[in-house]
């Protein structure tokens, strides 16, 4: 037990205390002892106050030890059972105050038994803990968070003390303040035979047909043959088998930059019985000079855009909507990318957004045409593609569309639950969004029976409409006939031009009724069908031929991230009206480099597309009712445009045989490439106090503001605040995630010239697969610090801390409470003074005894008559015989009684004892 205060300094404020009581006893010193008595009360009442201003808190010793066990389990150490042991034994050796916690850590921390006080350790690790780093300072910040507040305690650390994210001692030097010991046990590694690539050496520029030098670094612990493949773009180009021997190897080998833009190089080494995969692949992306290359995505019945680029000196690719790639270096590689009459039904939600943060942070150039299965129509509404085009899909001002009545029938069943029925929410709230206020919307949501979300009525409060939508929640089994027949009913009787229902399922009805006759009924109502098979157990077969025989789509989906789009497409074909096919001669606006290829007149459309452009956009050639024809905008980085006609020649009618039409295709293209700086900036990355930093170094050493954007190879974007360090060179913190990203660099001279540089790095994989043996240095330095030690016996584990553990309770309030009360009565005594207070108790107390002895001295004076009587009575001599029949000693002792004294002067017991005499004897007289 002891006391420990918070502000030990404010004990300097005895000093004007003693001051003040020195004067005022110097002043007084003549007066009297009293003086001596307040002096003597201030100086404790200050004595008091200032102790509790200091915050001083009494040490209660804490019965038993807190100890957390942090167990390594990152890949060094791998699947080592002699930590698990450690503890087990550790717990054996406990008392039963002591108290434990067990804890793992890697990159993160799990928790894997509380703090307690059980008997039994965990026999094995549970949480789901990232072997790719070996986070210590991480690991340390979460076992000091399990130790009860204000509490000392000890953490057994059993690691290998390969520290390769964070600051371990950092963390340690924390703890130290919260007198928390570090003990520390030694693991052994993983070891066995690894083969890693330890660098990837490719030039950072290239041209295109250049002979590029690779150079290979292969580390190994031992010697065997190896494969060593290297991939361009994804594409194996190279496969070799080579002799490993063990230390350094290094490999060299040429390939010609076949392909133009961002590139990338992928070296990977496969040989038997290697302890670590993951440390045999590196990638470089190398930015490639030459021709312009496109990517092509071409629908069905669109024509062959590529044929015309072939005379325009720019590479292409054509692809497949289905074959479009899924990372982010598959669109980077080209400068330009064209839609032509794509359904957004077959892109996932993925690859969009992969194309979007292509535009918008690398100026990829972006190009739609139209079609039947493009913009509106091909389902485009509140995607990634349509924020990045100049013109939204949706008509604005649309009084001249047909009456609309839209029944959504969806799937609510079990099944559904999670993503999908999230997803099928989200894709019926775009379609209201679609609606106009004045068309008929009804929602029917089945399990085992039918729910209906919405009457079937017109649709006046969309947000009302969308808030019950997305409040539906998965319920029980699937039977779809009888929802479908709710929903064909409630259309069948209503006025409307459109009327259209759309089944979406990802099961098989419980149920076998007469679909055929529904649907029949139906088509005579006027009434189509569109169904949406979700997943791999939807009845397909039924689905299809329902669509089928209801005159409407089907629609196979394996990614539901595209059933948004499906139901936009749905909702938009529903009106028919999306489509503009009466030709016409579109209007050419003033825009100098369109104006000119239309000097000698502007060739006949037959339809298109009709779209809203967009505030910021430009809108060269306008329709006859003043839609967009072609139209484009800035974004972000990218340059894109819309052409809302087709290619083809079916609704473009005259312009697909007009003789610039490939000039004109032409110059979409090339207004769409993105204008790089030629002048490239060298980076380098490299471990700084466990973060990764990213250098930038100007070849020209300009020191002006740039704009950096740094983007996955999964689309993901990258938090990273660059800053100026020196005259052209920048740096810039990432975090340690391993990979390849993509950096584009915007900088702006002082003439207000933007110049646009991009470029690639990998943080290569974690020093955690490097076999580098234990680091028993680092951990005797972390123990050390806080004052623990290594531990060569289980039983240490729960040995008496240096610096016990304690509670502290704090005493500031009873201190404060015993000046006041001290106050109180040097207040009373300055008032009455010392004496004064005395002698006023004492005055009181006599007072009283003056006024009991009165009362009681009248109750004996009206006793005299009755005593003067009984003195004279006839009877005298009797009581004189009495008195002589007393035994002699009794006599002897009576001659020797002193006279009776006055009443006044008998104490009060005295008179007390008289007058009960009195009383005796007037009673035997009268007797």
């Amino acid at each position: 037990m002891g006391i420990e205060v918070k502000y030990p300094f404010l004990f300097l404020l005895f000093i004007p205390a003693v001051l003040l009581i020195f004067l005022y006893i110097w002043k007084h010193r003549t007066k009297g002892k009293e003086d001596y008595w307040i002096a003597g009360l201030r100086m404790v009442i200050f004595s008091l106050l200032i102790f509790a201003l200091t915050v001083p808190q009494v040490l209660l010793p804490v019965k038993g030890e807190t100890v957390i066990f942090l167990a390594d389990r990152s890949a060094s150490i791998g699947e080592n059972e002699e930590a698990l042991a450690w503890i087990e034994n550790s717990v054996s050796h406990k008392k039963s105050d002591d108290q434990y916690a067990v804890a793992a850590f890697g990159e993160n921390v799990a928790l894997e038994q509380n703090l307690g006080r059980n008997r039994e350790a965990v026999a094995q690790f549970n949480g789901k803990v990232d072997g790719s780093q070996t986070n210590l300072e991480a690991g340390l910040q979460f076992a000091a968070s399990l130790m009860p507040r204000d509490s000392a305690g000890r953490i057994v650390l059993l690691s290998d003390g390969n520290d390769t994210s964070g600051n371990g001692l950092e963390a340690a030097s924390i703890l130290k303040n919260r007198q928390i010991e570090i003990d520390h046990v030694l693991l052994k590694t993983t070891s066995g035979e690894d083969v890693s690539i330890s660098e990837l050496s490719v030039p950072p520029s290239l041209y295109l047909g250049e002979e590029a030098p690779i150079t290979i670094e292969v580390t190994s612990n031992t010697s065997k043959k190896a494969d060593i493949r290297l991939s361009v773009n994804h594409k194996e180009v190279l496969k070799e088998t080579v002799q490993v021997n063990e230390g350094k190897n290094v490999y060299t080998f040429t390939r010609k930059a076949d392909t133009a833009g961002l590139t990338v190089y992928k070296a990977e080494i496969v040989a038997e019985q290697d302890t670590f995969t993951e440390n045999n692949t590196l990638h470089s992306v190398v930015n490639v000079k030459g021709t312009p290359k496109v990517l092509i995505v071409q629908g069905t019945e669109s024509g062959n855009i590529e044929e015309l680029l072939d005379d325009s000196g720019l590479e292409a690719d054509t692809v497949q909507p289905e074959k479009l790639p899924t990372v982010m270096s598959g669109y980077l590689q080209y400068q330009s990318i064209i839609f032509n009459n794509v359904p957004a039904t077959v892109i996932s939600e993925n690859q969009m957004n992969l194309m979007e943060k292509a535009v918008n942070e690398f100026g990829i150039g972006f190009i739609m045409m139209g079609g039947d299965e493009s913009f509106g129509l091909g389902g485009y509404f509140k995607t990634p593609i349509e924020k990045l085009l100049p013109v939204e899909m949706d008509i604005k001002g649309k009084k001249e569309m047909p009456s609309l009545g839209l029944v959504l029938v969806m799937d609510r069943s079990g099944s559904m639950a999670g993503s999908k029925i999230e997803l099928a929410k989200e894709a019926a709230a775009r379609s209201v969004e679609l609606l106009r206020e004045e068309d008929t919307l009804g929602f029917i949501a089945f399990d085992d029976r039918p729910w209906e979300i919405l009457e079937t009525e017109p649709l006046k409060d969309k947000k009302k409409a969308i808030d019950k939508i997305r409040s539906i929640t998965p319920g029980g089994g699937t039977e779809i006939f009888s929802s479908l027949e709710q929903a064909f009913s409630e259309l069948e009787d209503l006025k409307l031009q459109r009327k259209h229902i759309i089944l979406l399922t990802d099961g098989q009805s419980s149920t076998n009724n007469d679909y055929d006759s529904l649907i029949e009924s139906g088509k005579e109502k006027n009434i189509t069908l569109s169904t949406v098979a979700l997943g791999q157990d939807a009845d397909r077969s039924l689905l299809e031929d329902l669509a089928a025989m209801g005159s409407g789509r089907f629609y196979d989906v394996t990614d539901s991230s595209v059933i948004p789009s499906i139901l936009s497409r749905e909702t938009v074909m529903a009106t028919r009206t999306y489509i503009e096919d009466n030709p016409f001669y579109p209007s050419v606006q003033p825009y100098p480099e369109w104006s000119a290829l239309f000097e000698n007149g502007v060739p006949q459309m037959n339809a298109y597309i009709a779209a809203t452009a967009k505030p910021r956009s430009q809108v060269p050639v306008l329709s006859e009712k003043e839609d967009p024809v072609l139209a484009e905008w800035q974004y972000g980085m990218g340059q894109t445009i819309a052409f809302t006609s087709d290619f083809s020649g079916k609704w473009s009618g005259d312009w697909a045989r007009w003789e610039k039409w490939p000039l004109f295709i032409n110059q979409l293209v090339t207004k769409t490439l993105p204008q790089y700086e030629s002048e490239p900036y060298r980076i380098s990355v490299e471990k700084r106090d466990g973060s990764t930093v990213l250098n930038l170094e100007s070849a020209n050493s300009q020191s002006l503001p740039i704009e950096t954007s740094i983007v996955s190879e999964t689309g993901e974007q990258i938090e990273a605040n660059t800053r100026l360090i020196a005259p052209g060179k920048y740096e810039a913190i990432l975090p340690e995630s391993t990979g390849m990203y993509f950096l584009n660099i915007k900088q702006t001279d002082q003439n207000g010239n933007v110049h646009i540089h991009q470029t690639g790095f990998t943080i290569p994989y974690s020093a955690e697969y490097l076999q580098k043996g234990a680091n028993k240095e680092h951990l005797e330095e972390l123990s050390k610090l806080t004052g623990g030690k290594g531990l060569a016996a289980e039983k240490e584990s729960f040995r008496p801390l240096k610096n016990p553990a304690s509670t502290k309770q704090p005493i500031s309030e009873w201190l404060i409470l015993a000046a006041f009360l001290l106050f109180f009565t040097e207040i009373a005594v300055r008032r009455f003074g010392l004496i004064g207070l005395v002698g006023g108790f004492l005055k009181k107390n006599r007072k009283k005894a003056v006024k009991e002895n009165r009362e009681k001295t009248e109750k004996f004076a009206m006793l005299k008559p009755a005593r003067e009587k009984i003195a004279k009575a006839d009877k005298a001599p009797v009581l004189e015989e009495h008195l002589s029949k007393e035994k002699p000693i009794v006599k002897a002792e009576r001659k020797k009684q002193k006279p009776l004294r006055q009443p006044e002067m008998l104490t009060p017991k005295e008179r007390e004892e008289r007058m009960k005499r009195l009383l005796d004897a007037k009673n035997r007289k009268n007797k």
